[in-house]
């Protein structure tokens, strides 16, 4: 099985200059094969063409020497990251075409492999590939496996962080009796069929006067002064604790229902479609409802755990849990709670649904 366990690491000067180097010979070799892909496209009009041979990173390193300067695995990795994206493109054009990567992002990333030990962390500190010096990571949730690859990132507030992606032995988690159905809502978060509720933290509507004042005095600032680039960070700074705090929430929710439950039934929601709805538009993204899914699918994976989405056109909020009559008045949003006309029950709306979801696997 494979894991990620991401780390924060300090490099000194002399690693972060080596950090940048890498990252712009990266972004050099994978905008220069996809300027030659682009033309060899216009040459030949045809999506894949075998018989051309298109240059290696290795190729490149006689024309441009300054690629010797770092690690070649890092160059191979854009070379397959640009194949991933030319293949999905013409499987599905939807994606869209692959976009030449710029300079001034401000996030970038590089990928090596571990070969017969060029990757290895001991005693708080990372040795990786072409790099002289060991770099101090912050090791705060240890790993037991085979490291198979390193992923090294800075990120908008400058802060790097290293991936490490470890081959482990799959852990065995003790099969459970208990089914659980889960409802997405904006009142509450989250609404189990247990009755349970998961209410939606308000980060950002916390945050907005804060964020609304920095971006005011952003937009005082001389274009390219150091006043400007103090406030762009505390922007960055801003946006990434939101963002920190939203997923660590996720997180928490996401083991809590896979550690508890076997069997787990979720409504398929379409994120683009909903965000059409300007005025739920915000807070629908907010909610990170895709994100909550993703955890879910993955933690249910590792855990053995079954994740059934159901069909996104089950009218499971409309439908009684008890008796089955389906209430139409429920496509108003505004309705939480309701009494069947059929059977007198009284219904949570969410609770109500939930139940409906867990139904479809009994």
């Amino acid at each position: 099985m494979l894991k990620a366990y991401k780390y924060r690491i300090y490099p000194n000067k002399e690693q972060r200059t080596f950090f940048s180097k890498t990252f712009g010979c990266v972004r050099f070799v994978y905008n220069k094969m996809l300027a030659d892909r682009i033309n060899s496209y216009h040459e030949s009009q045809t999506s894949i063409d075998k018989s051309i041979k298109y240059p290696t990173p290795a190729q490149y390193k006689k024309e441009f020497p300054f690629l010797k300067e770092v690690d070649s695995l890092a160059l191979a990795n854009a070379q397959m990251n640009l194949n991933k994206a030319y293949a999905h493109f013409f499987r599905d054009k939807s994606i869209g075409f692959p976009k030449f990567k710029n300079k001034k992002e401000n996030r970038c990333s590089y990928t090596t492999n571990n070969q017969k030990g060029t990757v290895c962390i001991e005693n708080g500190y990372m040795k990786l590939p072409k790099l002289r010096t060991t770099v101090r990571i912050k090791l705060h949730r240890p790993f037991f496996g085979l490291i198979k690859s390193v992923t090294i990132c800075k990120t908008t507030t400058n802060k790097y962080f290293a991936s490490v992606l470890v081959q482990e032995k799959e852990q065995l988690f003790p099969e459970l009796k208990t089914r659980v159905g889960i409802v997405m809502g904006l009142k509450g978060f989250a609404t189990l069929s247990s009755g349970k509720k998961y209410e939606t933290p308000k980060w950002v509507r916390k945050t907005e006067n804060r964020l609304a004042f920095l971006q005011k005095s952003l937009l005082r600032k001389k274009k390219g002064s150091k006043n400007q680039n103090k406030i762009r960070l505390q922007i960055a700074r801003l946006h990434e604790k939101i963002a920190n705090q939203c997923n660590d929430f996720l997180h928490k929710i996401s083991n809590e229902i896979t550690n508890e439950n076997q069997v787990i039934v979720m409504e398929d929601l379409k994120m683009k479609d909903m965000q059409n709805k300007h005025k739920l538009a915000k807070s629908i993204s907010e909610a990170s409802w895709a994100n909550f899914r993703e955890y879910q699918t993955y933690k249910a994976m590792w855990k053995g755990r079954d994740l059934i989405i159901t069909p996104k056109n089950y009218a499971n909020d409309q439908l009684c849990s008890c008796c089955g009559y389906k209430n139409k008045d429920l496509k108003k949003i505004n309705l939480y709670e309701w009494d069947c006309p059929m059977c007198n029950s009284h219904h949570d709306r969410d609770v109500n649904a939930s139940i409906n979801l867990l139904k479809l696997t009994l």
